[in-house]
């Protein structure tokens, strides 16, 4: 294998710590393309931005990529909860301009940190309200809408100096399986695809971001064979030839089961080179002797054919030139703006009231607040959320394993019980919960995720602490 093509540059890992391992270093020494950091990796400001300096010093083209949609999936606000209000919310206001100040805001700050890429925005269009994994983190439903929220997320982002990555191409909205734990299959039509979940794509590639991210998917109606993050069809027919795409492909993390289920990571990262695939992400925790493992297999396709050289070449050359362009600029950092961009007024203003919640509101008596606890899934990861990240201690909080009963008692006589979860309707130990309280008395039901057709007297659409706050305002404590 020529000597030009170092497999590590198309390698974006992820570790557990605070500051930076050996191990670590010297691979970014070697040339390693990036490193994705995590919740895990977050204990404030400083902490961080001595973490990112430790890695550019490392390798200055290394790009360093995190988490932060700025809603319920927060990585500079993972231990607090966020204080953006999400897609769905900033989707339901509905102007374009406030979506790109709060997209400048999170690029300022991760700017001032010394991150480079945030994998960020979430473009899926939320076909399923039965999504676990997508939901609240789309701007919505409407593919026009979702577009031109795309745009305005991209441009916010990347005039502050961090790239966006607009995710998860060719959309992940139209599922009710999360492919961290299965390869989900959206079975719609061609036509049907392209002017449903492309629209915020085209925008999002139109308004320049640097990067898209795929998603361990089947699409039958682009490649019957296999997921479009190592789809050869998907990735460089219709993304690179069909859309114009030049930037970097990012792949979802390869950890992730609709990945590597049955066949393990390095062969996962082989396949997803071969497919289009420039920028890898491995995952959250991905040690030394994984990342050996990764290389060699890579460097023994090129070898043997399975893999064109010239694949490898393309693919660390696209993750050279983001990586320059952002050695370029993290000189002028960005300054922070001022708070304030989105009040929990205008928040509370876009959420779904019912009549019979208003009326219960307006009645003076105590609220006892009663929290459904469904597992976190894997990308959101487990952070304080809603008005429990404001401050609010509930009367009694109750899992899939609970007893309705029990958790109905805790309300007192004569309380307005505020039964509060998320996504609800996909839960039947939630509903169960609900029926349960309502039987006792007077209820309001509040779904901060994607509500369905039942089990949502107030609807939030997102269950960020600013969320949060503003679901206070309307209820009180």
């Amino acid at each position: 294998m020529s000597s030009v093509i170092n497999p590590l540059a198309v390698l974006m890992p992820g570790f557990v710590g605070h500051t930076l391992p050996d191990w670590l270093e010297r691979r970014l020494k070697d040339g390693l393309g990036g490193v994705c950091l995590f919740g895990a990796n977050v204990e404030s400001p400083a902490q961080l931005r001595a973490l990112t300096d430790a890695i550019h010093a490392a390798n200055p083209r290394a790009i360093v990529a995190i988490d932060e949609e700025g809603g319920d999936v927060s990585r500079l606000y993972q231990a607090v909860g966020s204080p953006f209000p999400g897609n769905a919310v900033l989707g339901r206001l509905d102007d374009a301009a406030v979506t790109e100040a709060v997209a400048a805001r999170v690029g300022a700050e991760l700017a001032a940190v010394g991150v480079d890429l945030t994998l960020a925005p979430d473009v899926d269009v939320n076909a399923d309200p039965r999504n676990p994994v997508i939901g609240v983190r789309s701007f919505g439903a409407d593919p026009a809408l979702v577009a031109r929220h795309t745009a305005a997320w991209v441009a916010g982002v990347q005039r502050k100096g961090v790239s966006a990555c607009a995710k998860h191409f060719p959309g992940h909205g139209d599922t009710a399986q999360d492919s961290h734990h299965a390869l989900p299959v959206v079975d719609a039509d061609s036509e049907t695809l392209h002017a449903r979940d492309l629209p915020p794509f085209v925008a999002a590639i139109e308004a320049g971001t640097a990067t898209v991210m795929t998603s361990h998917l089947m699409v039958p109606a682009l490649d019957a064979e296999l997921p479009a993050t190592f789809s050869r069809p998907i990735l460089q027919g219709l993304l690179r030839a069909g859309l114009g795409f030049d930037g970097v492909v990012v792949t979802d993390a390869l950890d992730m089961a609709g990945a590597s289920a049955g066949r393990g990571i390095p062969a996962a990262a082989v396949l997803a080179l071969a497919g289009g695939s420039d920028l890898l992400c491995l995952g959250s925790v991905n040690p030394d002797e994984e990342i050996g493992e990764i290389t060699a297999a890579i460097a023994a396709a090129v070898e043997d054919g399975a893999l064109d050289a010239d694949r490898l070449t393309d693919a660390a050359a696209r993750c050279a030139r983001l990586g320059d362009a952002h050695a370029s600029r993290r000189a002028a950092a960005a300054r922070v703006d001022a708070p304030g961009i989105v009040g929990a007024g205008a928040v509370r203003a876009t959420f779904d009231v019912s009549r019979e919640a208003r009326a219960a509101l307006a009645e003076d008596r105590p609220r006892a607040w009663l929290r459904l606890d469904p597992a976190a899934n894997m990308a959101v990861g487990n952070s304080p959320w809603g008005p429990f990240a404001a401050g609010v201690a509930p009367a009694a909080s109750l899992g899939p394993d609970g007893d309705p009963a029990a958790f109905a008692a805790a309300v007192p006589d004569g309380a307005l019980a505020i039964v509060v979860g998320k996504d609800n309707h996909r839960h039947p130990w939630a509903l169960a919960a609900i029926d349960a309280v309502r039987e006792r008395g007077a209820t309001v039901v509040v779904d901060m995720g994607w509500p369905g057709d039942r089990a949502a007297d107030v609807a939030t659409y997102g269950a960020s602490r600013l969320v949060g706050d503003a679901l206070l305002e309307l209820i009180g404590r």
